[in-house]
């Protein structure tokens, strides 16, 4: 079968034939895949940022945002169909019996860092014509969904960090049983600082539990962000002049998740919160230099108002689980959108482009079907 490989110790990225992969236990399901969405990650590791090849091997398939079609279980498996759609879970836990995390199935909170991670880190990814894996990592899709299933993975992101804050939010008295359905959620205001897939999928989510909503980004409107983000009812802001002040331009929030990974702006962004306000870092920023940062400043507001700073990577399966329901939402709600987020479909051997070309679109996506 056709796969996409990077190959660290070559510097190479390139389309390479493989075995095609069986079934080799009671609970494995076989799928073809459908669709693979190219993020920052792909590109970073096809440029030999970091990536790791299986152990034995020499190059790592990419691909970890996936979208796939059943066609064999193993006779174990149990809930789910030849014929269902599903996406695939990214992380695999670590060995080590001390790490309560992953024997807890939470490798998202893992301690000892020896995970695994399917296209990114000791496990071949998805970018591949089939794939096989174990039925507790899949999670079945709609088939309403077929469309913009793909799109799981990424709002995996936001669902964790918006699950946590939900949670710290809930160290205050008043605030201990309130939900995503509460009315006072109502009453809270959030901001996002990027218009990526990953900002915008989390500008989705929290309208559709009709949060106020800013999102923050560089480009300046009218453009195909600017319209998307009108259209779900948040408001998109862009700054006029680069030395205006994140908090002259929408004022104090309760909530700032973070989907850029550029650090200074995430702390600057600091001066907007609210007392008992929480920022959540999704971003990870590369290496670069050395920036300062008022750290006195930073420290004192958030000592005397209660606010917390949240770092959160990958998901686990309950945020996917809620990553799907909210997909069904948005096409309930703003079916339109969509076709901003995905910005293209294209076929696998527009690889190079996607992985190695200058980034343009919103989230691209490489396709096994033909159109």
């Amino acid at each position: 079968m056709r796969a996409v490989a990077v190959f660290p110790h070559a510097h190479e990225v390139k389309l390479i034939d493989v075995e095609e992969p069986q079934i080799a236990r009671p609970t494995e399901v076989k799928l073809r895949m459908l669709d693979v969405g190219i993020c920052g990650t792909d590109r970073e590791i096809s440029s030999f940022q970091y990536g790791t090849p299986p152990d034995g091997s020499d190059y790592l398939i990419l691909g970890h945002e996936s979208l796939g079609e059943v066609v064999e279980i193993g006779p174990a498996v149990q809930g789910i169909s030849v014929g269902d759609l599903a996406v695939i879970m990214v992380r695999r836990p670590c060995p080590h019996a001390e790490c309560h995390a992953c024997r807890a199935g939470r490798s998202d909170f893992c301690v000892t860092g020896d995970f695994t991670e399917r296209g990114i880190k000791g496990l071949h990814g998805f970018l591949a014509e089939y794939v096989v894996d174990d039925a507790q990592y899949l999670h079945v899709v709609p088939a309403a969904l077929r469309k913009v299933g793909v799109l799981t993975e990424p709002l995996t992101i936001a669902e964790k960090a918006l699950s946590q804050a939900l949670h710290i939010e809930r160290r205050m008295p008043w605030l201990a049983e309130i939900t995503p359905q509460s009315p006072e959620r109502s009453e809270l205001t959030a901001a996002i600082l990027g218009a990526g897939a990953i900002g915008l999928l989390g500008a989705m989510a929290l309208r559709a539990m009709d949060i106020e909503t800013y999102v923050y980004d560089r480009v300046p409107p009218p453009n195909s962000k600017s319209q998307l983000v009108e259209t779900i009812g948040a408001r998109y802001i862009s700054p006029e002049n680069p030395s205006t002040s994140f908090t002259d331009l929408i004022g104090h929030v309760h909530f700032i998740y973070e989907a850029t990974g550029v650090s200074q702006l995430a702390f600057q962004a600091i001066m907007a919160l609210s007392p008992n306000s929480i920022l959540v870092l999704t971003g990870v920023p590369g290496l670069g230099a050395h920036k300062e940062l008022d750290t006195d400043t930073l420290m004192r507001n958030m000592v005397l108002k209660n606010q917390v700073i949240l770092g959160t990577v990958n998901a686990g399966s309950v945020d996917h689980v809620s990553a799907i329901r909210h997909i069904k939402t948005f096409m309930e709600r703003w079916p339109e959108v969509f076709d901003t987020i995905i910005s293209g479909r294209y076929p696998l051997d527009a690889y190079r482009d996607l992985l190695l070309g200058q980034s343009s679109g919103i989230k691209n996506v490489l396709s096994f079907e033909p159109k």
